[in-house]
């Protein structure tokens, strides 16, 4: 009863943030394509003070924070559902966790050396 309804509740968690990951992600990009298309000639300068906006950098995080989950919850799925020998798929999903983690904190370092609050 309550383990199955546990993993039940679990899986559906994972469902849940993975859909809604991928539509933050596509909304962000579809933004992110119109800014670009509207605004002519980008210099590394106007991407600058574009990320130093506040509210620009808080949509990037969650745009690399919902790649990070989407990521993960894929390929942890994937692994659990083909990859048999334990040992094997922990050592992977450590390395996958390790990988997906050093990537954020690199995002958050950037947005942090850009953003003016």
């Amino acid at each position: 009863g309550d383990v199955a309804m546990t993993f039940r509740a679990s899986g559906m968690r994972a469902w849940l943030l993975q859909r809604l990951s991928s539509v933050y992600m596509v909304a962000f990009i579809v933004a992110a394509l119109l800014w670009y298309a509207m605004s002519g000639t980008i210099t590394y300068t106007a991407w600058r003070e574009l990320l130093a906006n506040p509210v620009i950098a808080v949509a990037v995080a969650l745009f690399f924070s919902s790649i990070l989950i989407h990521a993960w919850i894929g390929m942890r799925d994937v692994l659990i559902d083909y990859m048999p020998i334990m040992g094997v798929r922990l050592v992977l999903l450590l390395g996958i966790a390790v990988f997906l983690i050093a990537m954020g904190i690199w995002v958050a370092f950037i947005l942090i050396s850009v953003v003016k609050i």
